[in-house]
């Protein structure tokens, strides 16, 4: 785990956003959550946690990137989604008493807030609000992950493949110029979460830039016709958008 001097505002972070599942904490539920978590750092390819292992307490991306994955049959690399600063993992775990069903892995250098099991339970004994926030994380996935599952199973794969640049523009959104993703893959993890194979993927993504749907720069891709690639979804992109504070 990688040590760093980088000093990150817990309450600007956590408390003060909005999009916070923990925004809604009383002054002395801030108090508590602070007197017990830690901050710790992964490096860019770091796993932050592992399938199998038992989780310690809950987790909260602070910065960087991370993606949720399993290998499945064959060795195959199927990632179910991507975190980013004020997300969870690894709650399903945690309050289901079991062992991590995936790993979550660093796709950049990052950082996350762990707070203890014990605290979280406190948390969510004491405030109605906070466990409604939850329960309603949990719903949201569970319909994302059914949808997911049709989409995956059923749509060919330039479908696929235009179904999750329009699910990263949703969620992750756009640079400065409006059109180049903000989160950056590489050509196996888009693969993975379009549920095809790497070369695949490639020739899908070469298909759109001859089309002028998409233009990429190495890892970098701009969305360039974004009713074309909807059309070719054949799903709004809005079908894909879910609330923050996603799970594991």
């Amino acid at each position: 785990m990688q040590q760093s001097t980088i000093n990150f505002d817990i309450n600007k972070i956590i408390f003060d956003d909005p999009s916070s599942i923990f925004h809604i904490l009383t002054e002395s539920e801030k108090q508590l959550f602070c007197s017990h978590m830690e901050v710790k750092h992964y490096r860019k390819g770091e796993y932050i946690c592992r399938t199998g292992e038992v989780p310690k307490g809950l987790l909260c991306l602070i910065n960087g990137t991370a993606k949720i994955f399993r290998i499945g049959a064959g060795g195959r690399k199927h990632i179910f989604r991507i975190v980013k600063p004020n997300e969870l993992i690894g709650y399903i775990a945690l309050f289901a008493d079991m062992i991590y069903g995936a790993s979550a892995r660093a796709i950049e250098n990052s950082a996350a807030v762990i707070i203890n099991r014990e605290t979280m339970f406190s948390l969510l004994r004491s405030n109605s609000e906070l466990s409604l926030r939850f329960i309603k994380s949990l719903s949201t996935e569970l319909g994302f992950s059914y949808f997911r599952t049709m989409t995956l199973t059923q749509k060919q794969m330039p479908a696929r493949l235009a179904e999750s640049l329009l699910f990263l523009r949703d969620n992750y959104g756009f640079e400065d110029d409006n059109v180049t993703l903000k989160v950056c893959l590489s050509r196996e993890d888009l693969a993975s979460i379009s549920n095809m194979t790497t070369s695949n993927a490639i020739r899908t993504l070469s298909s759109f830039a001859r089309k002028n749907l998409i233009s990429t720069e190495g890892k970098r891709i701009k969305l360039i016709d974004i009713s074309g690639l909807e059309e070719i979804s054949g799903e709004q992109a809005k079908c894909l958008k879910i609330s923050s504070s996603k799970v594991l």
